[in-house]
């Protein structure tokens, strides 16, 4: 077995050719490159569009909060917040847009929002204005109000259900004035 005279002995560091890029830094008042001439020619890299960014991070007030795994939440009101995942077990009220709750999180309070993605467990009080989607390991229970409801094969609800979106007690005033 022949062996690299490099194996055991210290290599030398060779350094590596710069990138051109073709700013202003290394081209001459003529527009002539003052790169040596051994240095190869390189294009330069294309930046990255902005429109391959995340749409949360584009939309103003993306707002998201994950609750990992492991991590306990107890006792809090969650506002502003666009979308709220939970990995972990949260006991807290919250008002929201989207609620995606894991297969191994847990959700217990009281939750008015426009979507819910169940895999895990909710236990509560829970307000879905357009869409309450449970999984094959979820379980929704308590007083459960919903626009539309879709339950995957295994998934479970439990409670007192309602459909339609719940008023609340500013728009119950305004309906009991308007019929006096």
């Amino acid at each position: 077995m022949a062996l690299s005279p490099h194996f055991f002995n210290k290599r030398e560091v060779t350094p590596t050719p710069l990138r051109q890029t073709g700013t202003a830094a290394n081209v001459g008042s003529y527009g002539a490159s003052t790169a040596p001439a051994s240095a190869p020619a390189v294009a330069p890299v294309p930046e990255r569009p902005a429109a391959a960014a995340p749409a949360a991070a584009l939309t103003p007030g993306g707002s998201k909060l994950t609750v990992g795994p492991n991590i306990k939440l107890k006792g809090v009101e969650i506002t502003d917040c666009d979308t709220l995942v939970v990995e972990g077990l949260v006991e807290a009220t919250m008002d929201s847009r989207v609620i995606e709750i894991c297969e191994h999180g847990a959700f217990k309070g009281s939750a008015e929002i426009d979507r819910a993605e169940i895999h895990g467990q909710f236990d509560g009080n829970l307000t879905v204005r357009q869409k309450l989607t449970i999984y094959a390991t979820g379980k929704v229970s308590g007083k459960i109000r919903y626009g539309t409801v879709v339950i995957e094969e295994g998934g479970q609800l439990t409670g007192e259900i309602q459909f339609g979106a719940l008023l609340t007690s500013k728009s119950t005033s305004q309906v009991q004035a308007a019929s006096a």
